[in-house]
């Protein structure tokens, strides 16, 4: 991860440089959102993506909804091209995230997990895992509607179905898998 991390960042801030420059252009504030997620072992740290809402809009509320007016206009394309990830070779090269394993969760939803989710925090969180390509239109699916309420009664059960699954059968194989899925 570390290696791979280094030689993409190296193409990838060809991308992000022109992307930050947006972020600014677009709407006031930071380029950056940094939020705080569960990690590894339990290990909070801050997640690292390029700023797509408003500034203070995890304050009006915690998921995206569909047509979500917090989204600034580039966090609208960044999002559907998933472009605000890209920071998230940072994490990965501070050993705080992978390339591919459980997407990293909020602090008020890890410190919920059963003892049963508990395993998914044995592996390191990734950008990608099965269920962000299963819920990739993830505000679609919460609809406008109750948003929070939504992803908690029918998206958060089976994501974590998922990160169960992957942390019980972790391998490179799977990893390889879902990394050029």
């Amino acid at each position: 991860d570390f290696v791979l991390a280094l030689i993409m960042l190296i193409p990838a801030s060809v991308v992000m440089i022109p992307l930050a420059v947006w972020v600014k252009l677009d709407s006031p504030g930071p380029v950056f959102y940094r939020a705080v997620r569960g990690g590894y072992k339990n290990q909070p740290f801050y997640i690292m993506k390029f700023r797509t809402m408003v500034v203070d809009a995890d304050k009006t509320g915690g998921c995206t909804a569909k047509d979500d007016p917090r989204v600034t206009k580039s966090g609208r394309i960044m999002r559907r091209l998933k472009l605000d990830e890209l920071p998230q070779l940072l994490n990965i090269i501070k050993g705080e995230m992978s390339f591919v394993g459980p997407r990293p969760e909020l602090l008020m939803y890890t410190n919920a997990y059963t003892e049963e989710q508990q395993c998914i925090m044995w592996v390191r969180p990734g950008i990608t895992d099965r269920s962000s390509i299963v819920y990739i239109s993830q505000d679609e699916i919460v609809g406008t509607e109750n948003p929070v309420e939504n992803y908690e009664k029918y998206v958060l059960p089976e994501k974590n179905r998922m990160r169960v699954e992957y942390a019980k059968s972790q391998s490179f194989l799977l990893d390889a898998g879902l990394f050029f899925e």
